[in-house]
């Protein structure tokens, strides 16, 4: 795949700008940026063994938005940079900041589609040179909980901005993206996967006096929702913050990072697209150990973004890319992916060519003059250069743009489910919200129901026996949004949106 982008970049040549769409492709030259926005208070341990104590730290983001633009209901991303949990330039990387190259660049373009973005800062601080294995375990799985806790605690922000500030940022809270790039990979697919804090109360993260290393009274909860409180000392380690508002996320991204343990992978969970390097040697490809860069010490086994992709196929959590492959504009980027990722649709293999296998970023670059942490990064990435990053950049957005916008069920994506009702028949959905069961009552007779989930997938499919009103038991369904499918007697189609809770 050495050199995949200059190909991709030929091919694309041959496309018309006949396929321009909002979320497809640019439609702004030019974005606004509003820097230093607060989205909550937290507890950071950053200063612990200056003050003694955690102290709440405000989380900051800048958010990216289209100039010009007229449309206030737009979906929203959440993007996580790198750093390894450390604040820069404190952890050796050339990068690990919210406004690092690759950071401002990726956040321009998705905005130029149309998205807000929001470039997320979190929680930093653990220690990777403590003495034993057990430590930089427990305290690296403590600051990605916090991690976990501040993504969620963002989503959470822009869901109470839009409905108890007038939407300042003209967002639909119904679709809300995470996309994590290094470190901030690890927190995305956490975000998505960890679904109660009992998945954390596993072997690998318990102390060898059999104590869990988070707890979810002294830590807060898995949203950053409830207070946390160290009982030996009482110093708060987690403040609640926008209570009663969802964290759930429609789709996540990982550029580099790894899941922390693979049964957080599950048939509940919303699709994942993977970018990694195969040879990476600090994140595992596959099952493997964290390894700390530069120190070379191991951390904690965790699954990498081939193992998740497996895990994806086999409970069919990314059955709905299947329809993104047929995408023209993305079609060169489907090809590349799918010569070595086994047909996992969302997984992208980022193959280096001999020699750099250690480069575990090429989509990073950096000033080389003024960066204190420039050979260091060299060292993994000799060859970095802007025009090397972005191409990378080229093949990220390429690959992702139509599969995120499938994802969110947006109506300029290839696999769009429509939900105009059609002129011709009406009928309703109740109660919507549904709980167990709901009923469609309609203005012809009905003789075939689908119902669709978030994904793409059928539900829900039957033939009924030409009733006005048919009732549907949906008891056994997870919550979020369906989409309801009529058939009538009469060869017409309707669709409505239905919330089950």
């Amino acid at each position: 795949m050495k050199k995949i982008y200059s190909l991709i970049a030929i091919a694309l040549l041959s496309v018309t700008s006949a396929f321009a769409q909002r979320y497809m492709t640019e439609q702004f030259s030019s974005v606004n940026v509003q820097t230093d926005v607060t989205y909550g208070v937290n507890a950071t341990v950053l200063y612990y063994s200056q003050l003694g104590q955690a102290v709440p730290e405000p989380l900051k983001m800048d958010v990216y938005s289209p100039a010009g633009d007229t449309e206030t209901n737009r979906p929203v991303i959440l993007y996580f940079h790198t750093g390894n949990f450390l604040p820069f330039p404190q952890n050796q990387g050339a990068g690990g900041t919210r406004t690092d190259s690759t950071i401002v660049e990726m956040c321009t373009r998705l905005a130029k589609l149309g998205y807000v973005v929001a470039s997320c800062d979190y929680r930093l601080g653990w220690n990777p040179i403590a003495a034993t294995q057990e430590e930089r375990v427990n305290t690296l799985i403590n600051a990605a909980y916090r991690g976990v806790q501040d993504g969620r605690t963002a989503v959470r922000f822009f869901r109470k901005t839009a409905a108890e500030d007038g939407n300042p940022f003209g967002i639909d809270p119904t679709r809300v993206a995470v996309w994590g790039q290094g470190t901030g990979g690890y927190i995305t697919f956490a975000i998505t996967g960890i679904d109660a804090y009992t998945d954390l109360l596993l072997p690998k993260f318990t102390t060898s006096t059999g104590v869990p290393m988070v707890l979810d009274f002294v830590n807060g909860d898995i949203n950053g929702t409830s207070v946390g409180v160290n009982p030996l000392n009482g110093d708060t380690l987690c403040y609640a913050n926008h209570v009663g508002y969802s964290s759930d996320v429609s789709v996540a991204l990982n550029m580099g990072g790894a899941c922390g343990d693979i049964s957080w992978i599950d048939a509940n969970d919303n699709p994942m697209i993977s970018f990694q390097v195969p040879s990476d040697p600090f994140a595992p490809y596959y099952y493997g150990m964290v390894i700390v860069p530069g120190l070379n010490l191991p951390v904690v086994e965790v699954s990498g973004s081939y193992d998740v992709q497996l895990a994806m196929s086999q409970y069919g959590n990314n059955g709905i890319f299947e329809l993104a492959e047929g995408y023209a504009l993305g079609q060169p980027y489907t090809d590349a992916a799918n010569t070595t990722n086994n047909g996992f649709h969302g997984l992208f293999p980022l193959e280096r060519p001999t020699g750099m296998e250690a480069d575990t970023a090429p989509w990073e670059w950096w000033d080389a003059a003024t960066n204190p942490n420039s050979a260091n990064g060299l060292a993994t990435n000799p060859d970095m250069s802007a025009a090397k990053g972005m191409a990378y950049c080229d093949s990220i957005m390429g690959y992702s743009v139509p599969r995120i916008a499938c994802a969110l069920n947006l109506n300029t994506s290839p696999c769009y489910i429509g939900v105009e009702e059609n002129e011709e028949v009406s009928f309703n959905v109740f109660p919507n919200p549904a709980n167990e069961s709901f009923a469609i009552r309609a203005s012809e007779r009905v003789s075939a129901i689908r119902v669709f989930d978030a994904m793409g997938r059928v539900v829900y499919n039957s033939n009924t026996t030409n009733q006005e009103v048919v009732f549907v038991d949906s008891s056994n369904w997870s919550a979020g949004m369906y989409t309801v499918e009529i058939h009538t007697s009469n060869n017409a189609v309707a669709r409505k949106k239905m919330l089950k809770n």
